[in-house]
């Protein structure tokens, strides 16, 4: 059977009344993510994970994924009309959208995130389309010890190239590598970790930290700013509410690009659609033929970055669906969601699971034309939302975490390791500790020790297994430069620091 055909089959499942009910539920869901500050998609999905568990695995992810490439639809509102950006991939589009909008251009400006955002996703899903099969492929040639080394690169990208301190980054991947030790060791059947404590030999449930991580601590933080926020300065909508040619003319280019860039870097590891948004502006800041005009309103600013970014979904699910490796905390719980329902990501999963895959590829070719009909007509009845009182809104995120927790095994002990991890997490948050590294050290953690086993077990106990083939190899060298050059940089960075006094010392008395 053919690509065609495989999309065609996928389109079949997709196209059911109960399929499309569900991906308009996640779009919708994830827009209204996106444009409330605070939420995003890695909230929305930990939240709605105990839900799914007794839904359709098709069912399931189409609404998750669907939450997903939503939200990157419904964080440009917020960035454009208060010059608060629901996602972190949207903080660019408020440099030009909000200006656009003070200019009485959001109409505008939230017309051409929309298309932008609809054309790179369509674009992105494509790619994935073709891209995905051809990578599962070369997979197979992948042994235990390449991807022992493919989950460590994953991992170093992640701590290495997040925003803020590595060291930080580092220590939060060993946080989650720790957790993820918990409970009885399979091989040995030695408890590991679990001090006693009856309740932790089975482990701690992914979906408790996950919640624990990321609503706990945006809703203490919300509630702690409670009178020191000032109201929003929601921008009215004045004159046309959609793009003029000349709009077109300039827009076209960072459409394309954008798409292109974004899909690129959300294939590998580590990077995702934040990055992207920022490298488009750049980007576009370069070739554009006015220049001066970014930061003052330029639709430039806002049809490249919104492109990017939401391309940047798309490419971050090919590595999942073909290694099994997640390039984020996001695809990191959509791994999980995966394994949730007894399937594992990687080469195997167009072999094993045709259906699925392409029913969800083809539901986001229909989720896409779903948020563009949404985003464009409704844009004013969503910017509404932004009027929500923010401290009911993060009181009732704790009571649903609860409810959540307490629903996976009906378990007291679960909510006092949730409150526990949320004040852990909200730390982490006070004081720049990433989140995502722990998120993704604590999904891959089991399979980045079974491969590391199988590999020492299989050239009995050699550890220049690692080194061998010419994959591993190139691999181990990649990890090398990853972790090696920062430090390098830092030390030079420092030297020449310590040296300019001097220099300067020396230019004075000459």
């Amino acid at each position: 059977m053919d690509m065609f055909s495989h999309l065609m089959s996928g389109f079949s499942q997709a196209l059911s009344l109960e399929t499309l009910g569900f991906a308009f539920i996640g779009v919708l869901i994830g827009t209204l993510t996106g444009i409330l500050p605070g939420i995003g998609p890695i909230t929305a999905i930990a939240l709605l994970i105990p839900m799914s568990y007794g839904m359709e695995p098709m069912s399931g992810l189409i609404m998750l994924i669907g939450i997903y490439y939503g939200s990157m639809y419904g964080g440009s509102t917020t960035a454009i009309l208060v010059k608060t950006p629901g996602e972190v991939a949207s903080i660019v589009t408020t440099l030009d959208g909000y200006e656009m909008a003070k200019q009485g251009k959001a109409g505008r400006a939230l017309s051409a995130a929309a298309i932008g955002s609809f054309i790179a996703g369509t674009l992105s899903t494509l790619g994935l389309m073709l891209l995905a099969p051809v990578l599962a492929k070369a997979a197979f040639f992948f042994g235990s010890a390449e991807y022992f080394l493919m989950i460590v690169l994953a991992m170093s990208m992640v701590s290495s190239l997040t925003t803020g301190s590595a060291l930080k980054a580092y220590i939060s991947t060993l946080f989650g590598l720790s957790i993820a030790m918990v409970g009885i060791d399979l091989q040995s059947s030695v408890p590991r970790y679990s001090f006693g404590i009856p309740n932790l030999l089975d482990g701690i449930d992914f979906v408790l930290v996950a919640i624990a991580l990321f609503a706990i601590p945006e809703a203490l933080s919300t509630m702690a700013r409670k009178g020191k926020v000032a109201k929003m300065n929601v921008q009215n909508f004045k004159g046309s509410n959609w793009m003029t040619r000349e709009d077109w003319k300039r827009s076209v280019g960072p459409f394309g690009r954008g798409s292109l860039l974004g899909f690129i870097i959300g294939v590998l590891p580590g990077l995702g659609p934040s990055l992207a948004s920022f490298l488009s502006y750049g980007m576009e800041k370069k070739l554009s033929k006015r220049p001066e005009e970014f930061g003052k309103g330029a639709i430039e600013g806002v049809s490249g970055p919104e492109a990017a970014n939401n391309a940047g979904v798309g490419g971050a699910l090919v590595p999942l669906f073909t290694l099994g490796i997640p390039g984020s905390a996001t695809t990191a719980l959509l791994m999980f969601i995966f394994m949730m329902y007894g399937m594992q990501p990687g080469p195997g999963m167009f072999n094993q699971h045709p259906e699925l895959i392409w029913a969800i590829i083809a539901s986001m070719y229909i989720g896409n034309v779903m948020l563009l009909i949404l985003n464009l007509p409704l844009v004013g009845v969503f910017a509404s939302l932004l009027k929500l009182p923010t401290v009911p809104l993060f009181v009732g995120v704790v009571a649903f975490s609860v409810l959540g927790v307490y629903g996976i095994n009906y378990n007291q002990f679960d909510l006092i390791l949730l409150f526990g991890f949320g004040l852990i997490g909200y730390a982490m948050q006070r004081f720049d500790f990433p989140l995502a590294p722990a998120v993704m050290a604590l999904v891959l953690g089991p399979l980045l020790e079974q491969n590391f086993r199988r590999s020492l077990d299989i050239a009995n106990g050699n550890w220049f297994t690692f080194f061998e083939r010419p994959i591993s190899l190139v691999l181990s060298l990649i990890i090398i430069a990853i972790v090696i050059v920062p430090i390098v940089n830092m030390v030079f960075k420092k030297k020449r620091n310590n040296n300019k006094p001097l220099e300067t010392e020396i230019r004075t008395n000459s």
